[in-house]
């Protein structure tokens, strides 16, 4: 009895809450199949003929959308019916077989599933915090006439505070051919954005790359200008910037060259097949203002599949050009790996 009455009647009423919030269901979105099956869990995207779900009791599901009779969902979603516009809905509402309702502000909108091309969950200009990015790692044993060892690690990450982005990457190569040395090389590469409204921001760069092989041993770079985001959201993002930059060589022989040049940089990636295939691009094309050089180019292009969530194998070009300098430069590299992302 005496424990009975140590409870007061703020502990019986903070019981009582406890109780109540740990038996309230969680929310969640519902997809109701052609045949009569429903599957409960998160919307994350639709694209590519695939409703990607992502559950608690089977990880992340690709629906084929020609399956899915109508769906509910109480996420704030962009649902798009052609490739320009889109229809914020507050929330989904089900409906006849084949039709999903849109409840927004103004008087609900029911349509077809098949007028769907695309759902995601809109993207904010201003965020508190978000994070991305991933490592790849490339690793080649060939035992033959002549023996290679190649190895090739790749981070790329970005992170962004309401109207501030900061992108960074870091890059290592090495190459041996029957125990020699063929490939050796190292960049790192930071830029810090400051979007002055939804698409358009500036952009700070600097960069470095140290190349123990080739007769251009060192290149530094600092540039600044303006740049435009097309788009940013749940299948992937483009930009392009346009910056002029101070570039430092140092040659093998102890020469040096500093010139500014125009360049354009770009940085394209798009999820395919409901979000299991990635296609992405990025690099730099620049135009010296002096005679140093024709022209630089320093690009990737490749294509990432998810195994799950978090790992990936990749498939990768890079191309790296300096045209018309004492010190030419044209490499070429492929390189196939494995990857985790966050």
């Amino acid at each position: 009895m005496s424990s009975i009455k140590a409870f007061s009647p703020l502990s019986r009423i903070l019981l009582c809450l406890a109780v109540a919030s740990a038996s309230t269901p969680v929310l969640a979105d519902t997809v109701w199949l052609k045949n009569g099956d429903r599957l409960s869990g998160t919307i994350r995207v639709f694209d590519g003929n695939k409703l990607v779900l992502e559950t608690g009791y089977g990880g992340t599901i690709a629906i084929d959308w020609k399956q899915v009779a109508t769906l509910e969902s109480e996420q704030h979603l962009l649902v798009k019916q052609d490739d320009v516009t889109g229809e914020h809905a507050k929330a989904l509402v089900p409906a006849e077989p084949g039709k999903v309702t849109l409840a927004n502000d103004t008087a609900p909108k029911t349509v077809e599933l098949a007028s769907i091309e695309q759902i995601m969950k809109p993207k904010p200009l201003i965020e508190d915090f978000s994070w991305k990015g991933n490592i790849d790692v490339g690793v080649d044993y060939k035992r033959a006439e002549k023996d290679t060892d190649d190895y090739d690690i790749d981070l790329k990450t970005q992170a962004r505070h309401g109207r501030w982005r900061h992108n960074a990457e870091a890059e290592y190569n090495r190459e041996k051919q029957n125990e020699v040395e063929t490939t050796d090389n190292w960049s790192a590469d930071y830029a810090l954005d400051r979007f002055l409204d939804e698409k358009w921001f500036w952009q700070g760069r600097l960069g470095y790359k140290r190349d123990y092989i080739e007769d251009l041993a060192r290149q530094r770079t600092i540039g600044t200008g303006p740049g435009y985001q097309f788009w940013d959201d749940e299948l992937g993002a483009f930009s392009l910037a346009g910056l002029i930059n101070r570039r430092d060589y140092e040659y093998a022989n102890g020469d040096k060259d500093n010139f500014y040049a125009l360049t354009a940089r770009w940085d394209y990636n798009r999820y395919l097949v409901g979000k299991t295939v990635e296609l992405f691009t990025s690099g730099e094309v620049g135009k010296p203002l002096g005679n140093v050089a024709d022209y630089a180019l320093d690009a990737e292009a490749g294509l990432r599949y998810k195994v799950t969530d978090w790992a990936s194998l990749n498939i990768k070009a890079e191309k790296d050009i300096v045209s018309g300098s004492d010190g030419d430069i044209d490499e070429t590299r492929y390189s196939l790996g494995f990857g985790v992302g966050w």
